[in-house]
């Protein structure tokens, strides 16, 4: 891929719309984590294809573009028909804490490692998912990891612990 052209953003944007095609009107629960792992594994193409576009993007700089805390992130892509409503951020991270949030409508995530062990969560690489009304201090462990956070709407809602 030519780091200069537009080829990596089209190629995620093509490739997350796959994704939220599969999940979307689907409930945010553990069932859907594990069909999500199913359908789109760690190292399937699609995934496969989906970290490769992050790593470009972020030494491109069109990914993780703010910086906060020791934390790199940024939204990709706002919420539209095309992705059925989903956001799309991505977070670079060391391990450490991220700040406290809330998901009003959930929150799907995709773990992916840049260092092994690196783990988000708890989690290793692959998805996971947060149902409806969920809280946590996002927090990556053993190593750095990028983690793509699928919102529906875009809904989340920084609070205090």
């Amino acid at each position: 891929m030519d780091p200069t052209s537009p080829a990596a953003r089209e190629r995620f944007n093509h490739l997350i719309v796959q994704v939220t095609g599969f999940i979307a009107d689907r409930p945010l629960n553990p069932a859907l984590e594990a069909e999500l792992n199913r359908a789109f594994p760690f190292t399937g193409p699609e995934v496969t294809g989906i970290f490769d576009c992050c790593r470009l993007g972020v030494t491109e700089g069109w990914m993780c573009s703010r910086e906060a805390g020791g934390i790199r992130f940024g939204r990709v892509i706002k919420p539209d028909s095309a992705t059925r409503g989903f956001s799309v951020d991505v977070v670079d991270m060391t391990p450490m804490a991220g700040p406290h949030h809330r998901h009003p409508n959930g929150e799907i995530d995709l773990i992916m490692p840049l260092e092994p062990g690196a783990q988000f969560d708890g989690h290793d690489a692959g998805w996971m998912v947060y149902a409806p009304a969920s809280a946590h201090a996002p927090t990556v462990t053993h190593g750095r990891a990028l983690v793509l956070y699928l919102l529906p709407q875009g809904a989340i809602e920084f609070t205090k612990t």
